[in-house]
């Protein structure tokens, strides 16, 4: 059984910067693709950001320029560094994997999430 642990969120104003970190158990974090997914009420998952084994990395559009992805792979541990939150930041981000891929769709969410970390942005 895989197990996801998120850590990091929290309450910020806009212009400022969290880091959130997703702890795995075994070793998935550094052999498969993560990704993180962020969700608000009424609305999808939607991925935010992936990374895959060999440290290629993806971002959403909205958020491309601001957030990075990153891994340890020592520490079992995927980070999701984001910088100038803007109140659309606003979500509960879950953490990811081992991601699955498909063609064409690319990278899709597997079978493990974690718990979720709600971020929020605000003045």
């Amino acid at each position: 059984q895989v197990q996801l642990v998120e850590s990091g969120g929290g309450l910020v104003q806009p212009g400022e910067s969290l880091r959130l970190s997703c702890a795995a158990s075994g070793s998935i974090a550094s052999t498969a693709t993560m990704g993180w997914y962020r969700q608000t009420p009424g609305k999808q998952r939607d991925l935010v950001a992936s990374i895959t084994s060999g440290g290629s990395t993806k971002a959403a559009d909205s958020v491309k320029g601001r957030f990075t992805i990153s891994r340890d792979n020592v520490k079992n541990t995927v980070y999701l560094q984001m910088n100038n939150l803007k109140p659309e930041d606003t979500a509960v981000y879950y953490c990811n994997g081992p991601m699955k891929y498909s063609w064409p769709r690319g990278w899709g969410p597997g079978d493990y999430w974690g718990q979720g970390t709600q971020v929020t942005v605000s003045s």
